[in-house]
């Protein structure tokens, strides 16, 4: 079984797009993994059925008994995360600001504060219009660990295709270079650049490049919308030359490539001309990965 993480190194490069495809593609030899948690949305591609939900919990969060609160105001003089709120005697704890550091509950006297698993956002796996399984999760509105919470979804999908003796699992990582990036790379065993031909998005491939290389992990790349600046794709594909990165793909600029997703379809349900040229890379892909 081999784990193929298609990453960015910015937002907005076609990324979640082009997984969505390639899961298409693959139909149900593969366990899609949906890591980009804080923004999630290839559930609006791949049309998920949501048959299991499950809650994850990461960090904890503070809990005032009115009971036995004698709204003594100790708590609301050391917060320092504006989390301690007032109405009149009622003391409440604000559940977005609470970074769970537990000093209100040390200093309440009456021990009228405790500290409760905090539920940070909730991990599903569904049935996908392949007929695959996807996990994915959905972060809380404010809540943190996010890399924790990628590290789950890709344990889930792991073991699924373990279980289910699939030949992959794709993730759609998350852009950037953060915490929850560095999770979804973390037992990959081939990575899949996106890129477009700007200064910025050369710079930020650089940057992604840079700590891939970290896990020494094989990669390649696809250009996204390479025509809209024939000479910085020139550039890249220099760098790529240079890093031994495979070049996969130049993908055309295309508006079927946003009529497609206004339509929750993925482009090569919509598009004959970049079906093709992604069926091709799906098997370069695949070819690069397994050798």
């Amino acid at each position: 079984m081999k784990e193929i993480v298609v990453i960015s190194g910015k937002g907005g490069t076609g990324k979640t797009s082009l997984t969505a495809s390639f899961a298409m593609l693959a139909q149900d030899d593969i366990i899609v993994a949906d890591c980009d948690v804080d923004a999630a949305d290839m559930h609006l591609l791949l049309k998920p059925d949501f048959a299991k939900t499950e809650d994850f919990y990461s960090g904890e969060l503070a809990i005032i008994d009115q009971d036995e609160c004698n709204s003594c105001n100790l708590c609301f003089e050391v917060c320092r995360f504006d989390a301690i709120t007032v109405n009149g005697r009622q003391y409440s704890v604000d559940q977005v600001n609470c970074e769970g550091c537990a000093y209100c509950s040390r200093v309440c006297a009456v021990e009228a504060i405790t500290m409760q698993p905090q539920i940070a956002g909730k991990v599903f796996t569904s049935s996908i219009k392949t007929g695959a399984t996807m996990v994915h999760a959905r972060l809380s509105i404010g809540a943190e660990n996010s890399g924790k919470l990628v590290a789950k979804v890709k344990k889930e999908a792991k073991n699924l295709a373990k279980t289910q003796n699939k030949s992959f699992v794709l993730v759609d990582g998350s852009p950037g270079v953060g915490c929850p990036v560095v999770s979804s790379l973390s037992g990959a065993d081939y990575v899949v650049f996106v890129t477009e031909p700007t200064v910025s998005g050369l710079h930020d491939l650089e940057r992604v490049n840079d700590l891939v290389k970290r896990f020494k992990i094989k990669s390649g790349c696809i250009i996204n919308k390479y025509d809209i600046n024939e000479d910085v794709s020139k550039q890249i594909q220099i760098f790529l030359s240079k890093e031994n990165i495979t070049h996969i793909a130049n993908l055309p600029y295309v508006e079927n490539f946003t009529k497609a997703m206004t339509l929750g379809k993925t482009i090569i349900e919509y598009d004959k001309i970049l079906s093709e040229i992604l069926r091709n890379s799906w098997k370069n892909i695949l070819k690069d990965c397994c050798e």
